[in-house]
């Protein structure tokens, strides 16, 4: 008698047991092709989760601590509020790097498991 076994997501970063052209079952939409795609999408879901959570952490948070400590509101840099100059000049270049790096993960994502189911070379 054959053990059974669950298939929870495509193997990750093995060589071994590559065969063929997995696109295929991607394209034609069977089980296997299905998990894999469920596989990527759940990838997909936890980045952007953890990307929103970082944005609320930190911005989310920076109204929260002005009304916790009022006497930020009064503190000034080169003559600019401390509250104009986070929440208008900081949080800029903030979301340019944070938008660059979910970016490049969804990418990496996306060529990952361009290359699970291309198989080999």
């Amino acid at each position: 008698m054959t053990e059974r076994v669950r298939v929870t997501g495509p193997p990750r970063h093995t060589a071994a047991g590559r065969g063929a052209s997995r696109l295929g079952d991607v394209h034609e939409q069977t089980a296997l092709g299905d998990v894999y795609l469920r596989s990527l999408l759940r990838e997909q879901l936890g980045l952007a989760i953890a990307v929103l959570a970082a944005l609320a952490l930190t911005l989310g948070l920076l109204p929260l601590a002005f009304h916790l400590w009022p006497e930020l509101g009064g503190v000034s840099v080169g003559g600019v509020p401390l509250a104009w100059l986070l929440l208008g000049v900081v949080v800029y270049p903030f979301l340019l790097l944070l938008g660059w790096r979910y970016v490049r993960s969804v990418e990496r994502n996306e060529r990952d498991f361009a290359d699970l189911v291309e198989g080999p070379e």
